[in-house]
C-alpha cells in the first residue's frame, strides 16, 4: 500500500518520491564524478592561449574619442573633387579624426579608415572607439587602425536595464534566476569551455555540464521541493534523449561542426578539439532553457490540478496535463524555429540568393547544422512533456475517496477531448 505525506499542501506518493529522490541521486553523483573525471587541464589549455595570440607581438589596443567623422564614400553621388588624382576612390570620406585617449601617443590627433557599414550605423563626434597600434619599424612611426566602437556603455545601461525590470516584475524570483543565470556562466567558462579545448568528448563534456547547470538552475530557482524534483528528472530525461537523437544524426549526415569562419579559425589554434563533439555540445546546451521551461510549467500543472481536483485519479491528471502540455509543446517548437532562424538569419540570406535546388542548399553544412541541432531539440522537448507529466502525476499523493468524476470546482474547465467527448482540463 502507498502511503503518502503532505508537500505544499498537496499529498504525494511516498513510495513514488523515493525513487524520484533516488534517480536524482545517482545523477548527482554521476554528474559530480563526470565533473571530476573532465575536469579541464589548466596547463593544456594556458598553452593553447599562448599560442592562439590575437594580434602580432607588441602590438597593442588603445582607447580614443572621435572628434569628427566623415561619412561613408558613396560611388557616384560624391564630388569630383574629393577623389585623388591618381586613385579612383574618395579620399576625404570614409573615415574618422579621433583623440588618443590611451598609449604613448596619448593626446594626439590622428585620422583613420573606417568600413561603411560601420560608418553607416551612426558614428557621432565624442563616441568611443578602439584603435589598433602597430609599433615604429624602420624609422617610420606607429601605424594606427580601426578595431572596433566601444559599446561597454550602452550594454551597462541595457544589463542594469534588465535587472530592474526583472526584480520589479519577478522579485525575489527573478533575482534567484539572475542568479541562476550567473553560475551557469561560471560552468560554462570555468568547466565546459576548457574542457572542450582540452579535448575531452563533447557529448560527454555537454551531458555532465548541462546536468550540473539544471541542478543548481532548477534547485535555487525554483526551490527544493517535489514538484521541482519530478521536474528535474523530466529534464535530465529530455537531456539524455537529445543527446542520442542529436549523436545518431550528427553522424548519419556526416556534420563536421565547421560550418562558419569562427569554427575554421578554432581548428588552427585547437586542433585537438572535436568539431563534430562541439556540434553536440552546442546542440544540447541550446535547448537548455526551453526544456527547462517546459518540465517546470508540466510539474507545476500537475501540482495546480491536483490541489483543484483532490479526487482526480492519476490518469486524469495525466491526461489533463498532457492538454496543458501539448498547447506548451505547439508555442515552443515555433520558438525554437524562430530563435535558430534568426540566429542563422544572415546565412538564410546568403543561400537564397543562390541559384541552387532547395535540396541541395538544406544539405549544405551550414544549413544541414542548425536542421540537426533545432530538430533534435525538439524532439528531447516533446518527449520530456510527457515523461515529466507522468512522474509529476505519480509522485503526487493518490485521489481523495469521495464523490466520484469531476469535482465541482473543476467543472467550468470542461473541454472536449480529442474523441469528442467531455472531459477535465
Amino acid at each position: 500500500m502507498t502511503h503518502t505525506h503532505r508537500a505544499r499542501g498537496v499529498p504525494t506518493s511516498r513510495t513514488a518520491v523515493t525513487v524520484l529522490l533516488g534517480f536524482l541521486a545517482v545523477s548527482f553523483l554521476a554528474t559530480l564524478t563526470g565533473l571530476i573525471a573532465l575536469w579541464p587541464d589548466r596547463e593544456a589549455v594556458d598553452r593553447l592561449k599562448e599560442d592562439a595570440q590575437f594580434t602580432a607581438p607588441n602590438v597593442t589596443f588603445v582607447d580614443a574619442t572621435v572628434t569628427r567623422v566623415e561619412p561613408a564614400c558613396v560611388m557616384g553621388n560624391v564630388d569630383d573633387s574629393i577623389f585623388d588624382a591618381n586613385q579612383d576612390t574618395p579620399t576625404d570620406c570614409g573615415h574618422i579624426e579621433a583623440r588618443l585617449e590611451s598609449g604613448p601617443e596619448k593626446g594626439e590627433l590622428l585620422t583613420v579608415d573606417v568600413a561603411p557599414h560601420i560608418l553607416n550605423t551612426g558614428v557621432d563626434v565624442s563616441a568611443g572607439v578602439q584603435l589598433m597600434r602597430i609599433p615604429p619599424h624602420d624609422d617610420q612611426g606607429p601605424i594606427y587602425s580601426f578595431d572596433r566602437m566601444k559599446r561597454t556603455a550602452p550594454l551597462l545601461t541595457l544589463a542594469i536595464l534588465t535587472v530592474i525590470v526583472i526584480a520589479a516584475v519577478a522579485r525575489l524570483r527573478g533575482i534567484l534566476g539572475l542568479l541562476s543565470l550567473v553560475l551557469c556562466g561560471l560552468v560554462l567558462f570555468k568547466f565546459m569551455l576548457p574542457a572542450l579545448l582540452s579535448g575531452y568528448s563533447g557529448i560527454a563534456v555537454a551531458l555532465i555540464g548541462s546536468a550540473a547547470i539544471m541542478f543548481v538552475v532548477l534547485y535555487l530557482t525554483h526551490g527544493p521541493s517535489v514538484r521541482t524534483s519530478a521536474a528535474l528528472a523530466g529534464t535530465l530525461l529530455g537531456i539524455a534523449i537529445t543527446a542520442v537523437i542529436g549523436q545518431i544524426f550528427v553522424t548519419r549526415s556526416s556534420l563536421t561542426g565547421v560550418a562558419d569562419d569562427a569554427s575554421a579559425q578554432l581548428t588552427a589554434f585547437a586542433g585537438d578539439v572535436s568539431f563534430q563533439g562541439l556540434l553536440m555540445c552546442s546542440l544540447i546546451v541550446a535547448g537548455l532553457g526551453v526544456l527547462n521551461d517546459v518540465t517546470i510549467t508540466q510539474a507545476s500543472a500537475v501540482w495546480e490540478l491536483r490541489a483543484a481536483g483532490p479526487t482526480l485519479s492519476r490518469r486524469e491528471l495525466f491526461t489533463s496535463g498532457m492538454r496543458i502540455g501539448r498547447d506548451h509543446i505547439a508555442s515552443t517548437i515555433y520558438t525554437l524555429m524562430f530563435a535558430y532562424a534568426g540566429a542563422a538569419l544572415a546565412v538564410l540570406l546568403l543561400v537564397s540568393l543562390y541559384q541552387r535546388p532547395f535540396i541541395d542548399l538544406v544539405s549544405t553544412e551550414s544549413i544541414a547544422q542548425e536542421i540537426v541541432r533545432t530538430l533534435a531539440a525538439v524532439i528531447g522537448l516533446v518527449l520530456a512533456v510527457p515523461l515529466t507529466t507522468g512522474i509529476a502525476a505519480l509522485t503526487v499523493g493518490a485521489p481523495v475517496p469521495g464523490q466520484s468524476g469531476q469535482p465541482a470546482s473543476l467543472e467550468r474547465y470542461r473541454v472536449p477531448d480529442d474523441s469528442g467527448e467531455s472531459s477535465g482540463l
